[in-house]
């Protein structure tokens, strides 16, 4: 098992930024995805971003341009990086990994990550 603990949420006006962590508890190994999603109050939880163990990442087109996800495999640590926000940004943040993936598609789906952190609150007022 591992788990994930994200961290650097918080409150900033539009056109701010702010940086996301996700640490995990282990070594995930050298075959995995990881990802980022956030859930707004009232809609559904959305994938924002993922890196593969490749370092190959994917966005989101509302966050395509501004948003940048990677990681630190020294420090098994996760990062969002998160520029030019707006208020449309605001939700609650949350990082999933899922290991040894065994088709890339799984890594594109909310359902396809076995692991979860609890989730970080970003709030972005214009």
């Amino acid at each position: 098992q591992v788990q994930l603990v994200e961290s650097g949420g918080g409150s900033v006006q539009a056109g701010g930024s702010l940086r996301l962590s996700c640490a995990a508890s282990r070594d995930i190994g050298r075959k995995y995805c990881m990802g980022w999603f956030r859930q707004a109050p009232g809609k559904e939880r959305e994938r924002v971003g993922i890196i593969d163990d490749a370092g190959k990442t994917n966005y989101a087109d509302s966050v395509k341009g501004r948003f940048t996800i990677s990681r630190d495999n020294a420090k098994n640590t996760l990062y969002l990086q998160m520029d030019s926000l707006k208020p449309e940004d605001t939700a609650m943040y949350y990082c999933a990994a899922r290991i040894d993936p065994s088709f890339a598609y799984v890594c594109y789906v909310e359902g396809g990550y076995k692991h979860w952190g609890q989730g970080t609150q970003v709030t972005v007022s214009s």
